[in-house]
C-alpha cells in the first residue's frame, strides 16, 4: 500500500505507535509535560548523545512556477529573483566552508527553466570537495533524474508536504505542479530508490490544526521507516514566519505546544532525527536543545546570494513570465528576496558557543563517502 493510500485511510488505520503518539500531542497539565521532556531527554542522550549536527542552508533560486499563497517566492509575488550560476554558488559554498560547515542543504524555488537535474549535478560536484554531507529541497523529481545528482556527491533529500490535508494543500497551490498532491507526497519514495541516504520530511505549522497535521506527519515518518530503512529518516517542524505576500497563518501553534511536539516524536521515534531551523528565535531554540533536536541550521540566509552578496548583478523582476529589470531607489540593498524572514540571526560561532556552555558538542561533519569505500 502507498503512503497516499494511508493517509486517505488514516482515521480507520492507525497504527498502536500512533494512537501513543495522539495521546503524547493531547493537552497535558504542567507537571505531565515535564515528564514528557525528562523521558524525552533521555532518550535524546541515549541514541544521540550530548551532539547537535550544524548545517547551513544554500539557496541556489527563487525562480519559482508555482503560486503557493504562503510562500515568498510565489510566482506572483513582485519579488526581486536571482538564479545563481555554479561558480556563484561555489563563492557562497566556500564562504560557509571558511566558517566551519561542512553539512550544506541547497534549497531552490520550482522552476525547471532555472533548476533542473543538470544545473543541480553541476552545483553538487562543484560543491563536493568542500562539503561532506550535501542534501537538497527542490522540486519533486523523477528516480532517474535524482540518480545523478547522488551520484554527483549529494547524499540527502528533504522534501516537506507542507500540509498533509488534501482539501487545505488544493486551495494553497493554485497553480503549477505543485499542486499535484500525491507526487509530492510520494517524493521521498523515489529519492530513496534513487540512492539518497537522508530523507527528509516536515509539515510547515500554521496552515492548518497542528495535532492533526502532526499525527499525519508521524504516521509517514512511521510509513518511511520500513519503507526506506537503510535511510536515515528527519522530521522538521517548521512554524510560518513572515515573507512577501503577507500571508496570515489561519492556525497558531504556541512555543508550549512546539516543546510537546518535540517530546512526542522523540518519545515515540528514538532514533529519528528531529531539526530545528532559525524560524524561531535565539531564547526557544535554546531552551528546545535539550528535548530532543539533533540538528539545527546556523547563521542562515534565505536569499540566493544572501552570505556574500553574489548574483547582484542579475537581479530582476518576473513579470507574467517575462524578466524584466528592476529599478532601485538610491541606497537601497541590492538583495535578492528571502523565502521567509529568519528569527535567530546569531552567528554559527555564537550559536556553537552556547551549545558548549549548555554542555553539547556542535558537530560540523558527521559523513565522509570515504565510508562507503571502506
Amino acid at each position: 500500500m502507498s503512503f497516499a493510500q494511508l493517509l486517505d485511510n488514516l482515521p480507520l488505520q492507525k497504527s498502536r505507535l500512533l494512537h501513543r503518539f495522539e495521546d503524547l500531542i493531547s493537552p497535558k497539565s504542567d507537571a505531565d509535560l515535564e515528564s514528557l521532556a525528562q523521558e524525552s531527554r533521555a532518550l535524546t542522550l541515549q541514541n544521540f548523545g550530548r551532539t547537535m549536527r550544524l548545517f547551513a542552508p544554500l539557496y541556489l533560486s527563487n525562480e519559482c512556477i508555482n503560486n503557493c499563497r504562503y510562500c515568498g517566492f510565489s510566482r506572483d509575488n513582485p519579488i526581486l529573483r536571482v538564479t545563481l550560476s555554479v561558480d556563484q554558488v561555489v563563492a557562497e559554498g566556500r564562504h560557509l566552508a571558511r566558517g566551519g560547515f561542512r553539512q550544506v542543504l541547497l534549497v531552490s524555488g520550482e522552476h525547471p527553466k532555472f533548476v533542473d537535474q543538470s544545473y543541480l549535478t553541476d552545483c553538487v560536484r562543484a560543491l563536493a570537495p568542500d562539503f561532506s554531507s550535501i542534501s537538497i529541497e527542490v522540486g519533486p523529481m523523477e528516480t532517474a533524474d535524482y540518480i545523478p545528482i547522488v551520484e554527483a556527491g549529494a547524499e540527502g533529500l528533504v522534501v516537506y508536504q507542507e500540509t498533509y490535508d488534501r482539501g487545505i494543500y488544493s486551495e494553497l497551490h493554485t497553480s503549477g505542479p505543485k499542486r499535484d498532491f500525491t507526487w509530492r507526497l510520494d517524493c521521498a519514495e523515489r529519492g530513496y530508490d534513487a540512492g539518497f541516504r537522508r530523507i527528509g520530511i516536515g509539515a510547515l505549522f500554521g496552515l492548518a490544526p497542528w495535532q492533526e497535521e502532526a499525527v499525519c506527519l508521524a504516521a509517514h515518518a512511521e510509513y518511511l521507516l520500513k519503507r526506506c530503512w537503510q535511510a536515515q529518516i528527519t522530521v522538521s517542524l517548521p512554524r510560518l514566519r513572515p515573507a512577501a505576500g503577507e500571508f496570515q497563518p489561519a492556525f497558531s501553534m504556541t512555543d508550549r505546544e512546539l516543546a510537546q511536539l518535540i517530546c512526542a516524536f522523540r518519545i515515540t521515534f528514538p532514533q529519528v532525527g528531529i531539526v530545528l531551523s532559525t524560524r524561531e528565535r535565539a531564547d526557544l531554540r535554546d531552551a528546545l536543545v535539550p528535548l530532543g533536536v539533533t540538528m539545527m541550521s546556523a547563521g542562515s540566509h534565505t536569499e540566493p546570494g544572501g552570505y556574500t552578496g553574489q548574483g547582484a548583478q542579475e537581479l530582476h523582476r518576473t513579470v507574467r513570465g517575462k524578466i524584466v529589470a528592476p529599478e532601485f531607489q538610491n541606497g537601497e540593498d541590492r538583495l535578492a528576496t528571502g523565502q521567509f524572514e529568519i528569527s535567530d540571526e546569531r552567528s554559527p560561532v555564537e550559536i556553537a558557543d552556547v551549545l558548549r556552555r549548555r554542555g553539547f558538542e556542535p558537530v560540523w561533519k558527521d559523513w565522509d563517502a570515504a565510508l562507503l569505500a571502506s
